[in-house]
């Protein structure tokens, strides 16, 4: 074996240039990560924001709702808050005319649930959840978003009495038919009332209008206090964040928070993304400078010795016959397929045999015919492609 001369040395790149390459390799994975940046802060912003002081009576920030009690209170109806179903119960119990305000009620789990439904007195649930509406409001469902100030279009007098309300980013609701429906839109309605049981229930699909942030907007305030002073008192539930593992029956996935349910859904479009990209862009093949030459009759005698030594002669034959079918073939002006398509043997045969001269039995055995046992069958076979390829070449 002879050693291969050492390439030619090259300049190594500049900083200037690495930084060129590196950046025209990861510019695609930057521009794709950045969108998504931009989609993640983009739904961040559309979300309503949604505190911990988030219509809690006791809370003066901009989300809670001490304006609203203490004006309340101010015009003969008292409010007393409670953090949790069964002090509601109790309060209900104690004066059955109070009218039970239930906000936060994500919060609250089925036997929570179960208590404020043997309770008497009316209620107003404000932003009810599913399990609320089915427990509290039968037949009441919410529908979808509305994202405007409407007027009540209903007779009701505490909406009547207020005129438009902001119901931006609040639930519309689909009621039965002996329901009073207000604030329409094409999809629903924003406040419903309906008699559940002797009692009459009010679904409020806005929290906007209760903050003390928005509070003297529009009619918000008239409305809300229309509708808590419709009864000598008020009971006003905010439940506290419920206990570990008492979650109810709800599923893994409602538990999952709707921020890391974003954040999954982003790496999985970061991932495809990723990965169709490098798919388009494999690059050309990288050939590197081998240390030594090696002569190509090495090459076959090295094959040739890992052939004997797991005599593997059937492979041999096969390798043999192979390469005899292709040089055959193009000498033919047959198609360069026709060598590994085995419905062009016959007609393969048939033309060497017009060719050599030889019949065409002989030829079938050499080109397609059962492998040898041993050492010298394959130089016999090898000795007859040989002759069949020069008698082609010759004719």
């Amino acid at each position: 074996m002879t050693a291969l001369q050492a390439p030619p040395a090259t300049e190594p790149a500049s900083a200037g240039q690495v930084a060129r390459h590196r950046w025209q390799r990861s510019r695609g994975i930057l521009v794709a990560v950045l969108a998504l940046v931009i989609l993640g802060v983009l739904i961040a912003l559309m979300r309503p924001r949604s505190g911990s002081e988030l219509l809690d009576p006791e809370s003066p920030g901009q989300q809670g709702a001490q304006a609203l009690a203490e004006i309340t209170r101010q015009h003969g109806t008292p409010v007393t808050v409670v953090r949790s179903a069964s002090a509601a119960a109790e309060r209900l119990k104690a004066q059955p005319d109070a009218v039970l305000v239930v906000v936060r009620s994500e919060r609250l789990v089925a036997a929570d649930l179960t208590t404020l439904r043997d309770a008497p007195g009316d209620r107003l649930l404000v932003t009810p959840t599913p399990e609320t509406l089915k427990a509290l409001a039968p037949g009441v469902e919410a529908k979808s978003t509305a994202w405007s100030t409407p007027e009540p279009g209903c007779t009701l007098p505490a909406a009547a009495y207020a005129g438009s309300v902001d119901f931006l980013e609040a639930t519309t609701y689909t009621a039965p038919d002996q329901a009073t429906k207000c604030y329409l839109s094409d999809l629903g309605a924003g406040l419903v009332q309906m008699p559940v049981n002797g009692a009459t229930v009010t679904v409020l699909g806005a929290a906007r209008p209760l903050t003390n942030e928005h509070l003297d907007e529009h009619g918000n305030a008239a409305l809300a206090m229309n509708l808590i002073e419709s009864r000598s008192n008020a009971v006003w539930l905010i439940p506290n964040l419920p206990s570990p593992g008492s979650g109810g029956q709800k599923s893994f996935t409602e538990l999952v928070p709707f921020g890391v349910k974003l954040a999954v859904l982003q790496i999985v479009i970061a991932v495809v993304l990723v990965a169709l990209w490098r798919a388009r862009r494999l690059g050309p093949i990288v050939v590197e400078p081998l240390p030594v030459i090696v002569r190509s009759a090495e090459a076959v005698e090295g094959r040739a010795r890992l052939y004997r030594s797991r005599r593997a002669a059937d492979r041999a034959a096969e390798a043999l016959r192979a390469g005899a079918l292709e040089r055959l073939t193009g000498l033919l002006g047959m198609p360069r397929s026709a060598a590994s398509d085995p419905g062009m043997a016959a007609e393969i045969v048939a033309a060497v045999a017009a060719h050599t001269g030889r019949e065409q039995a002989e030829v079938g055995a050499a080109l397609y015919g059962p492998p040898p046992v041993d050492d010298a069958g394959l130089v016999w076979l090898a000795g007859v492609l040989d002759d069949l390829e020069r008698l082609v070449r010759n004719s």
